[in-house]
Order: structure tokens, then C-alpha cells, then sequence
């Protein structure tokens, strides 16, 4: 095969690329990198540091351990992983309903339903709703006024909605003809072709229980019921506390200033350790959900 030689020009575009790019993944990942350096540094050599941090100063665990043996750490798991099995499977069996019903044709007042779910994603962000809610089903100081409320995000029901709709309509309307009924239809046609889309939805649902601890703040009274966003938020007010007013001193403020960096990572590795899982759906979900119209 005959090379084919590229000028001058296309070389310094790509090396402008390849330079520009790898500039952006440096900024990208060298937050994360700083706090992942910083939650195991020595918490007086960190607290010595400024600028750059490019390694760990020293290494020490301390600031995990004092994260990890907080006496309300496993039962904020274990409320977390209730919300994110239980929350996670609730809200995608309510919005592949809801998505389903948008997608078919012929629905009465289809287009006026949609106005509806858009107009109260966009110009509803009150919190009377949600208080009426809870209150008048007696949800208060329950799991359950972390799930029912917000059941469905119009958002990612409308992603959803776009990729039932990319199902060619043979298949539904064979189905029916031999007898399914809608439900049938949707368990056992539908969402099995979606699966791309609905990991995206797993991904985006759970990254939001994941990362809520507002309203579990303003719901919850009970402590054996706080998620666990609620627990690091407390531990890391805490920490930020006791270097801010220095009523830490020598070593336990030095831990106090690492244990910001020690939440952080608790926090975040156990979401980043579900995506790779997810990512090849990512895309294909995405753009199944949001092509199409």
C-alpha cells in the first residue's frame, strides 16, 4: 500500500490536537488526583503544603480510618443501598410506564401530557409539592419520602419515551394481535430491546440517590435512617470546622484537614466503580433516547 504523505499543515494540526487534548485530560484528572494525594498524605506535612501536589506527602491512613470507624459510616450504607436498590428499581419501573404510554400512537391528549412533564421540569422546582407529599401520605421520618416524591425525573422519562419509540411497531403490534396485552408488551418486547437506554437510566437515577442528602436533611429526623451523604456531609463540617476555628490542635487538626479529602473519596469511588459497567450502554442509550424524535 502506497504511503501517502501528509503535509506540513495537517501534521501541525494533528500534534496541535494531541498536545491541546492531552492539556484538557491533565486538567481533567488532576483534581482528582490532588485529593486522592491529599487523603493519604501526613496530615502535618500536608497542612506545611502549599501549590502543586503532584505526590503524596508522606502517607498515612489515618484520615480513612477516622472516616471509616464513625459509628454511623455502615448504617448510612446500609440506608444508601436501600434507596439505590429499592429507589433506583421503583423509579425505572414508574418511568418505563410513563414512557411507554407517551410512545405509543394515538394517545389521547398525548401532546398536552408531554407539555405537561416538560413544563413542570423546567418551571417547577418548588418545594411545596414535595412537602405536601410527604406530609399528606405520612411519609415523614421514612425511607419511602425519598422514593415516592420523586419517582419519576421527566427528564430521563423522555429519553426513555424516545428510545420505545425507535422499537419498529411490527413487533408491538404482532404482539398484540396474538393476544399480549400492553403490559406484556412492555416486560417482554420492550424494555428487553431497550436495555441500552435503561442503563443509562441506572446510571443516571442511581448517581442522583447517590449523591442526595438535601432532602433526606429536611425529611429525616431519625439518625438510624440518614443515607450516607448525610453522614460524610456531617463529618466533613465537622473536619472544616475544627481547622477553621482552630479548635483542633497539632495532630488532630492535621488529620482534620485530610479528612475533607478522605469524605470526598468515600464518597465518590463507590459510583465510579459502577460506571465502567455502564459506559459501554452510555453512548448508544443516549443517543437512542435523545436521536430519534
Amino acid at each position: 500500500m502506497k504511503h501517502i504523505r501528509r503535509s506540513f499543515g495537517e501534521f501541525s494540526f494533528d500534534a496541535f490536537n494531541y498536545l491541546f487534548l492531552s492539556l484538557v485530560t491533565v486538567l481533567a484528572l488532576y483534581p482528582m488526583l490532588y485529593v486522592l494525594f491529599a487523603s493519604i498524605s501526613e496530615g502535618s506535612e500536608l497542612t506545611r503544603h502549599s501549590g502543586l501536589l503532584i505526590r503524596p506527602l508522606g502517607f498515612s491512613l489515618d484520615a480513612y480510618s477516622r472516616v471509616l470507624q464513625n459509628p454511623n459510616i455502615s448504617v448510612g450504607y446500609r440506608n444508601t443501598m436501600f434507596l439505590m436498590v429499592v429507589g433506583v428499581s421503583w423509579s425505572l419501573f414508574m418511568s418505563s410506564l410513563g414512557a411507554y404510554f407517551l410512545s405509543r400512537k394515538n394517545v389521547l391528549w398525548k401532546n398536552v401530557i408531554m407539555f405537561f412533564f416538560v413544563f413542570t421540569m423546567f418551571f417547577s422546582g418548588g418545594m411545596i409539592p414535595f412537602f405536601l407529599t410527604v406530609r399528606n401520605y405520612g411519609l415523614t421520618n421514612s425511607l419511602w419520602a425519598l422514593i415516592f416524591p420523586f419517582s419519576v425525573s421527566t427528564f430521563n422519562m423522555i429519553i426513555l419515551r424516545t428510545g420505545f419509540q425507535s422499537i419498529p411497531d411490527s413487533l408491538t403490534e404482532s404482539a398484540m394481535m396474538d393476544g399480549a396485552g400492553h403490559l406484556r408488551v412492555l416486560f417482554q418486547i420492550v424494555l428487553p430491546l431497550s436495555k441500552a437506554t435503561l442503563a443509562v437510566m441506572v446510571l443516571f437515577y442511581g448517581v442522583s440517590v447517590w449523591n442526595g442528602w438535601f432532602w433526606a436533611s429536611v425529611f429525616l429526623r431519625d439518625r438510624s435512617l440518614m443515607p450516607l451523604q448525610v453522614i460524610l456531609r456531617e463529618i466533613l463540617i465537622s473536619a472544616e470546622a475544627a481547622v477553621g476555628t482552630g479548635a483542633a490542635a497539632g495532630d488532630v487538626e492535621a488529620v482534620a484537614r485530610t479528612i475533607r479529602f478522605a469524605t470526598v473519596i468515600v464518597a465518590t469511588v463507590p459510583i465510579l466503580c459502577v460506571y465502567p459497567f455502564l459506559q459501554k450502554h452510555f453512548t448508544k442509550g443516549v443517543l437512542i433516547g435523545a436521536v430519534k424524535g
